[in-house]
């Protein structure tokens, strides 16, 4: 009977609710606040115990927009890890813990889902079971560590490693961010600074033009056309970019062979490609090798490991070596014959299998192509910037010397 009642879902008979506060101390001194708790009553003790005489207490109202709070955010989930791994190595009781963090959180989403994982444990689950309930924040790989953990009786340890992880993994993928935004960014100003010079700046110079009498410059001519066309045309134009971009997110979104080729396309990318191939490799051997650590099965691993190498072809090759696994092989022989890894990466396994040390060999490989993206992005830096001032001297710079052309002209002929 006990069993079955620690497994029964807990009632959330009393949701907490976000309390705004005045009142005064022992001193007359006048306070406020904003404060967790499941009613005003209850408040109104807590503060008094706190020495605290409360004059308004009051549920704070929600805004009109966004009442529910921010999308949680994979950043969120890493500030959320090191702080309950913080806590817990501190001794601080679980459910206390995730109380002590959902009172401190703005966003509405996160501090509702850290109440609901709290009465979950407070219930009789487990933390790794609680965390199931909200799968889209907490991976398949993140539970089974937490199981792990719990199995093994080191969950504040592999909360630590964890976090340590989360830390890593969002540094990472802000530098690729990083990376692909910069130079996107800047063509797109070029592009949106010529728009405005078609529509308003070269019409100008067209009445202008109209005074000489003269045939204009083919170049001029056909910026005058352009001109002429996104003038009238402009929200055509619009449409169908917005179009093609929905359109493609639309299609890729539910095209597995779409989102496989274009994985495949990024990754023969020069530079960037190059990149996206030493994130994935940091990824594969850095997730591996936390989840092995944690006492995780290796063909257990592997199932998890595919989806945090944040690339399509990535993930098949690791659901293909989690297959010649599973069936005997050695790792390292499976990884070669996906034929997606370096030689090194291959080879550094192989000892580490060899040597009982697999998880810190994998580990030097992850810091080492870690280390090999933050260099790589910053030569993209550098060799993205002459690529950018020729896009923008061609997009801008043509046309300002388009406009210009028949003035040279009409000074040549006047000379």
């Amino acid at each position: 009977m006990a069993t079955t009642a620690a497994k029964t879902p807990p009632q959330r008979t009393n949701a907490m609710e976000q309390f705004i506060w005045e009142g005064t101390d022992k001193r007359g001194v006048k306070m406020k606040g904003e404060t967790t708790s499941k009613n005003a009553n209850l408040l109104k003790a807590e503060l008094r115990k706190q020495g605290i005489n409360p004059t308004v207490v009051r549920t704070k109202s929600k805004p009109l927009f966004g009442a529910s709070g921010k999308a949680i955010s994979a950043q969120d989930i890493s500030v959320f890890s090191r702080q309950i791994a913080t806590m817990l190595q501190a001794g601080v009781p679980m459910v206390q813990s995730f109380e002590i963090l959902a009172g401190g959180q703005k966003n509405p989403r996160m501090r509702d889902m850290l109440l609901d994982i709290r009465d979950s444990i407070a219930g009789g689950s487990s933390l790794s079971e609680a965390m199931a309930r909200h799968p889209v924040q907490f991976d398949s790989l993140y539970r089974n560590l937490t199981r792990a953990g719990e199995g093994a009786g080191v969950l504040d340890t592999v909360l630590d490693t964890v976090a340590t992880y989360k830390e890593r993994t969002e540094a990472l993928k802000g530098k690729i961010k990083k990376a692909l935004f910069y130079p996107a960014a800047v063509i797109a100003v070029a592009i949106l600074v010529s728009a405005v010079l078609l529509i308003y700046v070269v019409p100008q110079f067209e009445e202008v033009f109209k005074g000489f009498g003269a045939d204009l410059p083919a170049f001029t001519q056909m910026i005058v056309n352009a001109s002429r066309f996104l003038t009238a045309w402009w929200w055509l134009v619009l449409a169908i970019v917005v179009g093609i971009v929905f359109g493609f997110l639309f299609i890729y979104k539910r095209s597995p062979a779409l989102e496989r080729n274009v994985d495949r396309l990024m990754l023969k990318l020069p530079v960037i490609g190059m990149i996206l191939h030493q994130s994935a490799i940091a990824r594969f051997a850095r997730t591996l090798a936390l989840t092995f650590k944690a006492g995780v099965p290796l063909v257990e691993a592997l199932e998890t490991v595919g989806g945090a190498t944040g690339s399509i072809v990535y993930n098949e090759a690791v659901m293909r070596i989690r297959d010649d696994v599973s069936v005997g092989y050695q790792l390292n022989v499976a990884m070669k014959q996906v034929n997606v890894f370096p030689h090194m990466v291959v080879q550094m396994t192989a000892i580490g299998e060899e040597a009982g040390a697999l998880d810190t060999m994998l580990l030097k490989v992850a810091e080492f192509y870690e280390q090999e993206v933050n260099n790589s992005v910053d030569a993209l830096a550098s060799l993205i910037e002459p690529f950018i001032m020729v896009v923008i001297g061609v997009l801008v710079g043509g046309m300002v010397i388009g406009m210009y052309l028949p003035i040279f002209k009409l000074a040549a002929t006047v000379g």
